[in-house]
């Protein structure tokens, strides 16, 4: 099950709202919830969640609903008419399409594919990932790297902050080596545009952070570690303001308005989805606002044929996921049956060995019955695994239940393991004399 909420249906001061719930869901295991992983990025907010076999999954999403709407203060209905519930398959392939940039403002975008794997890193950290969702997440990192691969979708390193800069650039023309620029924020994304911007050979970085680490992120980069009395002073001449930090603080106009800029333009961009600056900013004179909304808006078009092959890729991805998850379900199938030939065979060999005691003639019966029961249980145990490939393991299971009265939805109806002891040669056998298979026998089988 996943529940998802994005810049595509919702706006992203909802979105930002509702994602100050994933720190809650990341470190709590609600009822009927085996594991969760949440992605919580600029402009989404998803839970990844495997539920208990006979979970009830419309209380389980309540849970999740009611759970963000404490953390978020907003009335669960609310909540609940945001989030879209996603579940199986459908849940597989959006998550590979998220990884993969085909969902992002900026189609391509390679930044996803890193928050899509420090999402799991946090999971595995938390103690809430399951192995499935582990596995999940992994092939969607994979999926993201064979449609870079493959694709020319990322090639031209377009992401949400390349777009913010190019419209940057477009309202003040001139080389960036001569701007000078106030960073706010020193987390991954603050990194990321970090990079960009000595990318682009920018003259001037001033980091700033209300928290108090400005300093130790300057430290292992570059730029200029601000305090609060200096923030002020490079306000004042800044070209460029970039917000990342989605902090409790906010740059108000009042803050700009009262500085003296003499005049000077100034581009404010804010990239953080709980808004690093007031929207009243767009009306001091001089200050040209740009947000989320206006870059996804701004985003190019990708080539609509690396478009296509990427959602082929994804595709097949999601059904061989979806295809590997089905033949392990056959896995509780062929055991059953294993241990039911096995419980019928062990009883016969018994009546063997007290037949003729431990003799050549009762070795080689021995041996024969165990090649002929692995014989015929091979034509089974691939037929299993084909009908939960094509979807059909409820037939194969019907059958066993028909044919030999192996019910796999009764833990009590389930054949045991015969009452034998292993023989020193590592196979069951009885309690009483004990016929090992000679080293010849073993070869051939």
């Amino acid at each position: 099950m996943s529940l998802i909420a994005s810049h595509a249906e919702l706006d992203l001061e909802t979105v930002a709202r509702l994602s100050a719930a994933s720190n809650v869901l990341s470190h709590r295991r609600l009822p009927g919830v085996a594991g969760t992983v949440v992605v919580s990025t600029c402009n989404r907010f998803e839970v990844y969640a495997e539920l208990h076999d006979g979970a009830d999954a419309d209380a389980t999403r309540a849970g999740f609903v009611d759970s963000v709407a404490s953390t978020a203060d907003l009335p669960p209905a609310i909540v609940s008419r945001a989030l879209t519930t996603l579940t199986d398959h459908d849940a597989v392939r959006h998550l590979f399409s998220v990884a993969s940039g085909l969902d992002s403002a900026v189609v391509g975008e390679r930044e996803i594919a890193g928050q899509i794997r420090r999402s799991l890193t946090d999971a595995q950290r938390a103690g809430t990932v399951t192995g499935r969702l582990s596995k999940l997440f992994q092939t969607a990192s994979r999926t993201a790297k064979a449609v870079q691969s493959n694709t020319t979708l990322g090639s031209r390193g377009k992401s949400i902050v390349s777009v913010a800069l190019d419209l940057a650039t477009d309202l003040e023309p001139g080389p960036w080596a001569s701007r000078e620029v106030v960073l706010f924020g020193t987390g991954a994304y603050a990194g990321a545009t970090l990079s960009l911007l000595q990318e682009r050979g920018t003259g001037r970085i001033g980091v700033y952070s209300a928290s108090g680490r400005a300093e130790a992120f300057t430290a292992s980069r570059t730029g200029d570690a601000l305090t609060d009395r200096d923030l002020a002073d490079r306000l004042a001449t800044a070209d460029v303001i970039i917000g990342c930090s989605g902090g409790s603080q906010r740059l108000d106009a009042e803050d700009l308005a009262e500085l003296d800029r003499g005049g000077k333009p100034l581009v404010a961009i804010d990239l953080a989805l709980s808004r690093d600056f007031a929207p009243e900013l767009d009306t001091v004179d001089g200050v040209t606002l740009l947000t989320l909304e206006s870059v996804r808006m701004a985003a190019p078009r990708e080539q609509v044929e690396s478009v296509r092959t990427a959602r082929h890729i994804v595709d097949e991805a999601a059904q061989d996921f979806a295809k590997a998850h089905r033949q392990r379900g056959a896995d509780a199938a062929i055991v059953a049956l294993r241990k039911h030939t096995q419980s019928v065979l062990e009883s016969e060999i018994e009546k063997v060995r007290a037949q003729h005691g431990c003799t050549a003639a009762a070795e080689e019966v021995e041996f024969a019955m165990r090649r002929m029961v692995k014989q015929l249980l091979h034509t089974p145990m691939v037929r299993a695994r084909e009908a939960a490939a094509a979807g059909n393991l409820d037939d194969f299971t019907a059958g066993l239940d028909a044919l030999y009265g192996i019910d796999l939805s009764s833990d009590a109806s389930a054949p045991q393991p015969s009452a034998t002891e292993p023989t020193p040669s590592g196979r069951p056998g009885a309690t009483g004399a004990v016929c090992p298979i000679s080293a010849d026998h073993e070869r051939s089988a």
